[in-house]
Formats: C-alpha cells, sequence, structure tokens
C-alpha cells in the first residue's frame, strides 16, 4: 500500500490529523508525524527550524523504510515538505499542501509572533491554552510557543524557500487552500504554484474554508487526496 506522511502545523500535534488518517487508511499506509518538542516529543537542542523538520521526516522515513512516500502537509507541515520535496530530491513522490504561508516576511512574522504569547493565551483563550497543555504537555507548551515565535522571526528575516526553489520541485504537487483563509494569501500560493514546473503542479480553492484545519470538510479533502475529486 502506498505510504503518506501527515504532518501538522505550528503548535501543533499528528493527534489533530487522527480523523484525517482514519480516512485515508483504506487506500494508503498513512504515518502521522510529531516534529520535535510536538506532541509530546523531547524538545531538541537546536531551534525550531524547517530545516531541523525537514530532517526529522527523512530520518522517520530511513528508520521506517519508507520509499517513496507522499507527503501531506497542513501549514507549516506543507512549507516543510515543499522544503523536503525540494531539497531531497527523489525521496518523497508527490506533495500536498494545504493553508501553508510560503511568504514571510520581518511585519507578518511580527504579526503572527503576538499570537504566540502564552500569557495573552491563558487570559483571552483560556480554552485553546487547555488544548495546548493536552497536545504538548504542561511542561512544554509555552516552551513549543517560544520557540515557534522565534522561528518565526528567522523565517520573516531570511526565508527558508524562495522563488528559485519552487522550479526545483520536481515531482507532483498539489497545493491547496481555503478561500477564507485570513493568514495565508490567495497570491502567495498562486505564485507557488506557477513557480513550480509546468505540468507537475496543481491548484486547488477550497470553497467556504478557513485557516483552522478543524474547519476543513474532511471528506472533501480526502478525496483530494485520492485524486478522486
Amino acid at each position: 500500500m502506498q505510504p503518506i506522511i501527515l504532518l501538522h502545523g505550528a503548535i501543533g500535534a499528528a493527534a489533530q490529523l487522527k480523523p484525517l488518517a482514519s480516512l485515508l487508511g483504506s487506500s494508503y499506509s498513512v504515518h502521522a508525524i510529531d516534529f520535535s518538542g510536538h506532541g509530546g516529543e523531547p524538545m531538541p537542542a537546536e531551534a525550531f527550524s524547517m530545516e531541523l523538520f525537514a530532517r526529522q521526516v527523512i530520518e522517520y522515513m530511513d528508520r521506517h523504510q519508507l520509499q517513496s512516500p507522499e507527503i501531506f502537509g497542513y501549514s507549516m507541515g506543507g512549507y516543510v515538505g515543499t522544503y523536503i520535496a525540494r531539497h531531497y530530491p527523489g525521496r518523497i513522490s508527490r506533495l500536498i499542501t494545504l493553508a501553508t504561508k510560503f511568504y514571510w516576511d520581518e511585519t507578518i512574522a511580527a504579526k503572527q509572533q503576538r499570537s504566540f504569547d502564552a500569557d495573552v493565551i491563558l487570559e483571552k483563550a483560556p480554552a485553546f491554552a487547555e488544548q495546548l497543555q493536552q497536545l504538548h504537555g504542561t511542561e512544554n507548551w509555552k516552551e513549543v510557543l517560544v520557540r515557534t515565535g522565534a522561528m518565526l522571526t528567522a523565517l520573516g528575516k531570511r526565508n527558508a524557500l524562495n522563488a528559485e526553489d519552487y522550479p526545483l520541485v520536481q515531482i507532483p504537487a498539489l497545493l491547496m487552500q481555503g478561500d477564507k483563509d485570513r493568514m495565508v494569501t490567495l497570491e502567495e500560493t498562486i505564485a507557488v504554484y506557477r513557480g513550480m514546473p509546468a505540468g507537475k503542479a496543481s491548484l486547488c480553492i477550497l470553497p467556504d474554508t478557513p485557516h483552522p484545519l478543524e474547519n476543513v470538510n474532511l471528506e472533501l479533502l480526502t478525496r483530494l487526496i485520492k485524486g478522486q475529486a
């Protein structure tokens, strides 16, 4: 059965992808990975980065002897998947992204970083704080926020992927975005799609769909991943 690796978003965890994994299970051998520091995994010695997370995916593939898996990445997971497709040619057979923010600058990074203040979350969104504690553990969740904010600041200064990288993604790619996504612009997703080799990439705009994964129509998403929509 064709393997597929599911990659979660920033401050997320593999547990959030279980409903999608269940729907894909009849067609794929599904692997959902927690990045370092996420989902109870130990904190890495080095800073969070797309390069670090990409290496971890490759190491997972080697340990589990996965040959030419597909990758589905939600949000940050899609950035990691694209980085792998660019910098580890031949390792994956197909790339699928959803709600991935490809373009960062210092202004965008600073705006997003304000969303990762643990004290503000505790005060204004206690239910979200509780969810983060359940995902990452009471000892780790604040550190996940701090390290993610630092990673975004670094991305704002230097994108890990740039316009010259996308033509080098030499595998089939499906880029998906919701039409009501307030974090990711249609323009940046379309620019990446157009930057990929002609005939390799496809673009799909999901109707009535905001950024959060829990608001995505998973049955439609499953059909798109399977190529049945």
